[in-house]
């Protein structure tokens, strides 16, 4: 006698595919052994499985309908050695809803349904080589992007004449088709997107020929990029808007523009600060001197050198480095410019220079013997050996 699988169900005869669905559902939470843990849970749950497998075939229920049995040919759980266990492979509740459901939840028991042909677009990104002048101060640049743009044909639509979309024939405008797997609970029906629309439920009958229906075309355009002053290598600047456009003419991802940094001949950057090398003669060094530097942002400045300025000193110019860049996008004051005096020791001397330095050596009475080392006297340096020595010993 044919099984009654409304009645397992417990819906009507004329109920919907989503009723049915709805009922399967309720009943699966209910009796599934995570919740139910009552003797004959089990078997109920296989039966009301067994009943939503037949019901959700328009093929299987069409012969329930004509009162056969479309499980009568044998093809069951159930193998002869007896009633396999229907949850084995199944981590919980879930992995059983996912697995007839293709993953969907949620109120009502709807599936997936449908996405929309309307998508946002992707982010995009390019880099941009800035030398340091520019970092400092700011600049605006025209960028050049490869990208996808609106279809100015269609403006969207992706229909060549405007019309309206219809619904798909594949999937009767669920967007998803469902296949039917035999597995140890019996036949277990799966869903995925539909090839023919790719889950969207409709098609473009005359598609744009432009952009074959996608709303977008590719193209090269010239985007304005304005950076802040004090940016600096590796620095991402956000142009809102301006990325890709989506499918269907969705709105358009962001751009974003990092920073290339090109080295300086001259300064060296470390953060908010910089740093240069200025190269005087030994007499300035020891007499004292202004002399002109040329500034990254400032122009030329004066820098005094005081007398008796030794090799590698170094001069702090106050807030005449790097803007510094809040993450608000505001400036707030300048790090500093770091000068390192380097002393040019001349190597050729005529013989006029050479007995000027001579006198001016027995004037300080400077000879040969009296070089210093580590800042003490030939006369001190065995005393300063004595002294390593005696720490090594220890």
């Amino acid at each position: 006698m044919p099984k009654d699988y409304y009645a397992t169900l417990g819906v009507s005869k004329d109920a919907s595919d989503q009723e049915i669905k709805r009922a399967y559902r309720k009943l699966a939470r209910e009796l599934h052994p995570d919740v139910n843990k009552s003797d004959d849970a089990q078997q109920r749950f296989s039966e009301v499985t067994t009943a939503y497998e037949v019901l959700s075939d328009p093929q299987k229920r069409k012969v329930v309908d004509l009162g056969g049995d479309p499980m009568d040919n044998g093809a069951s759980a159930a193998g002869a050695g007896g009633m396999r266990d229907p949850f084995a492979g199944f981590g919980g509740l879930g992995d059983i809803m996912d697995a007839f459901f293709g993953g969907a939840s949620g109120a009502g028991g709807g599936g997936r349904g449908p996405r929309s042909r309307v998508q946002p677009g992707a982010d995009a990104l390019i880099r941009v080589g800035l030398n340091l002048e520019e970092c400092a101060t700011g600049v605006t640049k025209e960028l050049t992007v490869d990208t996808a743009v609106l279809c100015d044909h269609c403006r969207g639509a992706g229909s060549a004449s405007g019309k309206a979309t219809t619904s798909c024939d594949t999937c009767a405008g669920r967007g998803e088709v469902q296949s039917v797997q035999r597995s140890f609970l019996g036949q277990v029906i799966t869903a995925r997107p539909c090839p023919a629309c790719h889950g969207v439920g409709e098609v473009i009958k005359d598609p744009c020929r432009q952009c074959q229906g996608d709303g977008r075309v590719r193209s090269r355009r010239t985007v304005s990029a304005k950076i802040p002053a004090g940016v600096g290598d590796g620095m991402r600047i956000r142009l809102s808007g301006q990325g890709e456009v989506g499918p269907g003419g969705g709105p358009a991802g962001d751009l974003y523009v990092e920073v290339d940094e090109q080295p300086h001949e001259v300064f060296l950057r470390q953060g908010h600060e910089l740093h240069c090398h200025v190269r005087i003669p030994m007499t300035t060094a020891a007499l004292g001197a202004p002399i002109p530097l040329e500034t990254l942002i400032d122009g030329e400045t004066e820098v005094e050198i005081e007398p008796g300025t030794q090799p590698e000193s170094e001069l702090v110019l106050s807030g005449k480095g790097m803007p510094k860049l809040r993450s608000s996008g505001r400036v707030e004051g300048r790090g500093d410019l770091h000068v390192h005096v380097d002393v040019v020791v001349p190597t050729k001397l005529d013989d006029e220079q050479r007995r000027l330095l001579r006198e001016l050596a027995d004037l300080r009475g400077e000879d040969d013997t009296s070089v210093a080392t580590n800042g003490s006297r030939q006369s001190g340096v065995s005393g300063l050996f004595s002294k390593l020595r005696a720490r090594s010993n220890r």
